[in-house]
């Protein structure tokens, strides 16, 4: 595998003005909707499947397959909806890609409205993000000016209209039936499937939704080809994607690389392990996925690879530890998060994340029992695969991974606190700053 990066979507994030349409046609922005527009619809349908796209939002189903489970048209509405609820610790590729260069989503959603014969596409946000908000109003302003939005796109006859919804701060809403639920103005809470999106999504029409960096991805590919992006990563994971390093890293930051990179590979590039440490433990696609280790230095960052490996490449959020860490405090935090976003539909997960986090409290603590560790693990087996959604399996993925690679701190919790074991203030990134006298 080379370590050679593949600046795509990333490419000129440090341009002054990376945001605005002129920087983005200028280095060769919408020349792939000139192409799209021109391809029967059926044609790029088969573009994203020969491409080999899969999801980037974690679960990695292939993209152009999604697209051709909607039914016929029948004269009604059908609609392309973005998930842009970015909120699981440790995950940051698709806020910091709106906020330097949201052209790319755009352009992409004109490109998958088309393909499936869409008019009007909708970015759910995450609320918090005004920032954000603001960069890609401003940029679908800019579309709709230049004739890439609206009514006879290009002179093509072909209409759509893009709508920005902030959502209200619910992790859930992540979950791609809860975020048609708020998108519709209900609580967001997982719906019963089936009936799928693609056949009943948003206002009961069939709707596709995608993760921000997926579209994204699609304006790339129309302009270069699907071979082009198929030439990149793995047999079964093809092309490139964003991978989010942080925590204990000398530098850092986002690396677009082809899939099937190693974290060893990315190190090198990031200037390894801060001075003086080594490497713990690490996710390899967010907090909601099992653990890795010094071990899996070597295993390719791609769907297959790690899932061989027992984990999940999930949304590349590579958070490193080094060995001034406690896991124990570190999974307990994790453990606080989704018992906090629980939105309580199923009883596997409402009860079983709260009584997960007592018991991670006392281990975190130094007052856990003799039978503490046995019960987590018992309790996570009566989430996973039980819970309504992914977001009580995903709450389970920390623990039961930490009991397999670190139990001896989890038997230490039974009566030293982590505080001790772990002093927070040798984990810190940033010297507490000191307060006048």
């Amino acid at each position: 595998m080379s370590t050679q990066l593949t600046p795509i979507l990333t490419k000129f994030w440090d341009h002054p003005t990376s945001w605005t349409l002129e920087t983005y046609e200028a280095n060769g922005g919408y020349a792939g909707l000139r192409k799209a527009l021109q391809t029967e619809q059926a044609d790029l349908v088969q573009m994203a499947k020969d491409s080999g796209l899969r999801g980037r939002g974690g679960a990695g189903f292939p993209t152009g397959l999604k697209w051709s489970f909607l039914p016929p048209p029948d004269g009604g509405p059908r609609y392309l909806v973005v998930n842009a609820d970015e909120a699981e610790p440790g995950t940051c590729k698709d806020i910091p890609l709106l906020l330097a260069a949201p052209q790319f989503l755009i352009e992409g959603m004109i490109i998958t409205s088309f393909a499936i014969g869409c008019n009007h596409a909708f970015i759910y946000l995450r609320g918090e993000v005004a920032h954000v908000h603001r960069r890609v109003q401003r940029a679908i302003a800019e579309a709709y000016a230049a004739g890439y939005l609206g009514k006879d796109i290009l002179g093509t006859g072909y209409d759509l209209d893009i709508t920005l919804h902030s959502g209200a701060g619910a992790y859930i809403c992540g979950e791609e039936t809860a975020l048609l639920d708020s998108l519709e103005g209900r609580r967001g809470q997982p719906r019963l499937k089936p009936p799928f999106p693609a056949v009943a999504g948003l206002y009961a029409r069939p709707t596709v939704v995608n993760n921000v960096e997926s579209i994204a991805s699609i304006a790339p590919i129309a302009a270069n080809g699907a071979d082009w992006f198929a030439g990149m990563g793995t047999e079964k994971s093809q092309g490139f994607g964003i991978f989010s390093l942080s925590g204990h890293v000398t530098r850092p930051g986002q690396y677009e690389a082809p899939l099937g990179i190693t974290l060893r590979e990315l190190l090198d590039m990031a200037g390894g392990i801060r001075e003086g440490h080594q490497l713990k433990f690490w996710t390899p696609g967010g907090s909601s996925t099992p653990l890795f280790t010094d071990q899996h230095l070597d295993v390719p960052l791609d769907f297959e690879s790690v899932a061989a490996e027992g984990s999940m490449l999930g949304t590349r959020a590579l958070q490193i530890f080094d060995e001034t860490t406690s896991v124990v405090r570190a999974v307990s935090r994790w453990t606080d998060f989704y018992a906090h976003e629980s939105c309580g539909k199923c009883t596997p997960c409402r009860e079983g994340t709260y009584w997960l986090k007592q018991i991670m409290h006392r281990l975190e603590e130094g007052r856990g029992s003799q039978d503490d560790i046995d019960k987590l693990v018992d309790i996570c087996d009566n989430i996973l695969g039980r819970a309504f959604c992914a977001l009580g399996d995903g709450a389970t993925s920390p623990i039961t991974s930490a009991v397999q690679y670190f139990r001896e701190e989890f038997e230490a919790g039974m009566h030293t606190p982590a505080s001790e074991l772990f002093p927070p203030e040798r984990s810190m990134l940033f010297a507490k700053e000191t307060q006048p006298a």
